[in-house]
């Protein structure tokens, strides 16, 4: 297990897969169980999620669905800056990470308090989103996709896709490097769903051990994706859950740091169990 850094310098180790919660103050999230209206709902949210076990809350405010359209970064910073500083407010000691690709959302956001930015385009959609991370000290979330959201799941095409993405994951790690952005403070994301078949899904997770020499903490962010729903022959995402716990045990089982879920209290209680089982 590996470690990341904090903006005040602290090292936040990891002995056990830990589990990051989601709230998105979205009408169109893809899965209904994880959106809020407002501040008010999204705190009790996190009170639930911290209460079933999570370490870490991610704050969205756009949907980043396939095909979901984008909305202003005045309504995505009106969306979620109440809520971030509303939870730090409540629970100081929650680490919290806002789910933005917007260099603006991210400044003020960690105005408002938050702990970690987790970009999905891995500092590629804004070119001022590095250098805010950067001058803010705070860690960052580096994910791969191919393409944005409104238009990455046509015809994604890979000739490798475990090369091509690991090699994106370190050209994007070096990069965040240059510009600043200390070594330590970086965690990697393969992005599944993201511009992505079934099978290039599937192949990145089986090959998921390739990506520990790129020596980050890694997030694994899966939680009642439609591969699953594919495989299992379940096209609601409300009926994904036992598959999304099966992931994160093959992700606790090959040493993946964290997992990001809507069902926080079911996949810790698996992971815990998983843990156990496997102590000697």
């Amino acid at each position: 297990m590996k470690h990341f850094l904090l903006k005040d310098g602290s090292r936040k180790e990891f002995t056990t897969m830990e589990i990051m919660g989601i709230i998105n103050v979205t009408p169109d999230s893809f899965y209904a169980g994880s959106r809020t209206s407002d501040t008010e709902n999204a705190l009790a949210r996190a009170d639930k999620l911290i209460d079933e076990g999570a370490s870490f809350i991610d704050v969205g405010g756009e949907s980043t669905r396939p095909g979901a359209e984008k909305v202003s970064i005045e309504e995505e910073i009106s969306r979620v800056c109440p809520v971030i500083s509303a939870i730090k407010k409540k629970h100081p000691d929650i680490l919290l990470s806002v789910d933005t690709y917007n260099a603006e959302t991210a400044r003020a956001a960690v105005e408002a308090g938050v702990d970690i930015v987790n970009d999905i385009s891995g500092l590629t959609f804004d070119e001022n989103m590095a250098g805010v991370v950067s001058e803010s000290g705070v860690p960052v979330i580096i994910m791969h996709t191919q393409g944005r959201p409104d238009v990455m799941q046509k015809n994604p095409h890979y000739e490798d896709v475990v090369t091509e993405v690991y090699d994106y994951l370190k050209r994007q790690r070096d990069y965040a490097v240059s510009e600043g952005i200390h070594p330590e403070k970086i965690i990697i994301d393969l992005g599944i769903g993201f511009g992505k078949t079934y099978e290039h899904n599937m192949s990145l997770l089986r090959n998921i051990d390739r990506f520990a020499d790129l020596n980050c903490p890694h997030l694994l962010a899966v939680s009642r994706k439609t591969f699953i729903g594919k495989l299992l022959g379940e096209s609601d995402p409300a009926d994904r859950l036992y598959g999304t716990i099966a992931v994160s045990l093959f992700g606790q089982i090959h040493h993946i740091e964290l997992a990001r879920v809507h069902d926080v209290k079911e996949n810790f209680q698996a992971i815990k169990m998983m843990e156990a089982l496997r102590m000697r």
